[in-house]
């Protein structure tokens, strides 16, 4: 069982930057790929960014390319998503997830645990 705590959520104007945290219950870079995930009011769950289990290989939806950073500390048992040249369309609720395997994935049916969300509301 991995318990997963998302942090760093806030409100930013257009432009601007943050910074989430999901802080895991135990080690996970060693068994997980990490990703995280968002929603939008009145939209589906969408899939932002992943990383593989030895944190060597990064994926990013097309949306957020070149703007967030997904990255590891295997010693704070943390994923980061450094994200920049935020947009009021990047206003959801963003969600850290854990699968049980090795290699990057966009699926959320590959995650097994989730965390309960953070809010990043960005204004224009």
């Amino acid at each position: 069982q991995v318990q997963l705590v998302e942090s760093g959520g806030g409100l930013v104007q257009t432009g601007g930057s943050l910074r989430l945290s999901c802080a895991a219950s135990r080690r996970v870079f060693s068994n997980y790929a990490m990703g995280w995930f968002r929603q939008a009011p009145g939209k589906e769950r969408e899939f932002v960014a992943s990383i593989s289990r030895s944190g060597g290989s990064m994926y990013y939806a097309e949306a957020v390319k070149d703007r967030f950073t997904i990255s590891g500390d295997n010693a704070k048992n943390t994923v980061y998503l450094q994200m920049n040249s935020l947009k009021p369309e990047d206003t959801a609720v963003y969600y850290c997830a854990a699968a049980p395997q090795k290699y990057i994935t966009r699926n959320d049916y590959d995650y097994d645990y989730w965390g309960q969300g953070t809010q990043v509301t960005v204004s224009s």
